[in-house]
């Protein structure tokens, strides 16, 4: 008797960890399963200002600290690049420069003209990327928002900086982008960026799995 009750209970044992070995598996599979139908199931687009030339803390680059993070989304998602040009280009060899036109524009709630669009009425998610500049986008980033209409669309705003994060930009984003579901969105530092893109692409793929 006492040799059929091991049995039987081996048996249970098994078949209990047969089966969370199965609910893990098919958990890990749902999480990925539903990353890909809320992102990577939708036509993607990835915007994004970035300045090359002198930046602060890496001195002089080539390419810019948040075209290297809207790479990195657009290789996880699929997703299609756009990058906001503006028609006059800021300094390339003073960056200081660059932070005092910054702050003028900002101040004017200024709207440069850039060059080219895209028409977002084509995509579900739209990826919205930009350095932090006096604790905002750039205002060439309004403009191209204010070019278009937002309801319905699903908006992921993405940003690098020295230290400043996000600050108040997420809130920006909603009050222009109008009828758009603005979801959690992203800060990397512009030195982890250039300095340490393994990193950044761990950051970006934790945080795309969590949206």
């Amino acid at each position: 008797m006492k040799k059929i009750l091991s049995l039987i209970t081996m048996i249970l044992a098994f078949v209990m960890t047969s089966c969370a070995g199965t609910t893990n598996s098919d958990n890990n599979s749902k999480a990925t399963e539903d990353m890909e139908t809320s992102i990577k199931g939708k036509k993607t687009l990835v915007v994004f200002f970035s300045h090359t030339g002198e930046n602060y803390g890496v001195g002089n680059i080539k390419e810019g600290n948040t075209h290297i993070i809207a790479d990195m989304i657009g290789e996880a998602t699929g997703g299609t690049l756009f990058e906001i040009v503006p028609e006059k280009d800021y300094p390339h060899n003073s960056y200081d420069a660059v932070v005092e036109i910054a702050k003028k524009e900002k101040e004017e709630k200024a709207r440069p003209a850039i060059k080219g669009d895209v028409k977002i009425e084509d995509y579900d998610v739209i990826f919205i990327g930009y350095p932090n500049w006096w604790s905002d986008m750039p205002m060439p980033v309004y403009t191209f928002i204010e070019k278009h209409d937002w309801n319905g669309k699903t908006v992921v705003p993405f940003c690098t900086h020295e230290g400043s994060g996000l600050s108040q930009t997420e809130k920006y984003i909603a009050e222009a982008c109008k009828g758009a579901s603005v979801k959690k969105g992203l800060a990397v530092k512009g030195t982890t960026a250039q300095n340490n893109r393994e990193q950044a692409k761990k950051t970006v793929n934790s945080w795309l799995e969590k949206l």
